[in-house]
């Protein structure tokens, strides 16, 4: 689908972004780019849409040059979704998800149809969100229409530029589980940039971790805490992360001291006792509970309390780092 051959990035001022890149991404996979600042995860996704020219190499898109191919044409052709989202403020949410479509000659008997089944997938009501203008929509609903906004036009390639690193905690967790929701209806190309680890565990296919413009190392998520290719790899990922997955009951709440059920009267919020740590916070979070009841099998086995979670989470992190380095 993409394949960088020999692919180098040099600025004007002598800095070397790319360094002779091979890499070769498969259609319909999420592949995340990561690394620390700097180490040309950006400046190799901004290359697959030409914001940026390659110094050296080429860039094939189903074999075809991209150098060769007319920027404009190639762009209505790629979604790029980005951390700022980049919503057209005096355009409604169906102006902005209409805009490439329209770009390409769509008739209004096409994109209107697109525009609410798009809204539909990501839980937003059509007749509620389709005249509304971007400022009257919180962060996470702006997100999700930058999302869908990259999808309007059917692009067999998404670029994604660390679109949910300005949101909250628990937006940014959600839009995490909505985009891989989605990507298993829709199966697009996607390149995700992020500089957050857990994120690129949490959707990737594939990780790409980079350093001075160079691949450490290509693994699935499994096999890069499992096999680091390095100590450089080791050290990115974070002890704590490599221990919580080669021991993954200690993720879940099961494997804490829950108290009988007698011992609170909270018992609105009921959690799966397979679900991990951070899982459990996020809904006595998004729910304000202090407590829950735990149950396996749908049969109540305990409660847990915020406080102990917090704690536990707090553990983990002391093991290897912060848990969202």
């Amino acid at each position: 689908m993409i394949q960088f051959e020999n692919v180098s990035k040099q600025f004007e001022d002598g800095t070397k972004a790319v360094d002779k890149l091979n890499l070769s991404i498969n259609e319909g996979e999420l592949i995340a780019l990561i690394g620390p600042s700097g180490c040309g995860k950006t400046t190799t996704m901004k290359m697959i849409n030409k914001l940026l020219l390659p110094t050296e190499g080429s860039i094939y898109i189903n074999g075809e040059d991209i150098s060769k191919v007319d920027e404009v044409k190639l762009r209505r052709n790629i979604g790029y979704v980005i951390q700022r989202i980049g919503l057209l403020p005096h355009m409604t949410i169906e102006e902005n998800i209409a805009l490439i479509p329209k770009l390409k000659g769509w008739t209004s008997e096409k994109w209107k149809p697109r525009v609410d089944e798009l809204l539909n997938l990501v839980g937003l009501d059509p007749n509620t969100f389709r005249h509304r203008y971007p400022l009257e929509l919180s962060g996470g609903q702006q997100q999700r229409v930058g999302v869908i906004r990259a999808l309007a036009a059917e692009p067999p390639i998404i670029l994604m530029d660390e679109p949910f690193s300005a949101l909250d905690p628990i937006s940014r967790e959600q839009l995490q589980d909505e985009l891989k929701r989605i990507q298993e209806q829709i199966h697009k190309t996607i390149i995700f940039v992020t500089h957050d680890m857990d994120e690129a565990l949490k959707i990737a296919d594939r990780i790409v971790l980079m350093r001075e413009g160079r691949i450490e190392q290509i693994a699935t998520p499994d096999e890069l805490l499992q096999s680091p290719a390095n100590t450089f790899v080791e050290d990115f990922i974070g002890v704590h992360r490599r221990g919580v997955s080669e021991n993954k009951e200690m993720k879940t709440i099961e494997s804490l001291d829950l108290l009988p059920i007698s011992e609170t009267n909270h018992k609105t919020l009921l959690i799966d006792s397979k679900s991990t740590i951070k899982e459990a916070i996020e809904l006595l979070l998004t729910y304000r509970a202090e407590t829950a009841v735990i149950q396996k099998n749908d049969q109540p086995i305990g409660t847990i309390s915020k406080d102990l979670l917090l704690t536990e989470l707090a553990n983990l992190s002391m093991k290897g780092g912060t848990i969202n380095e």
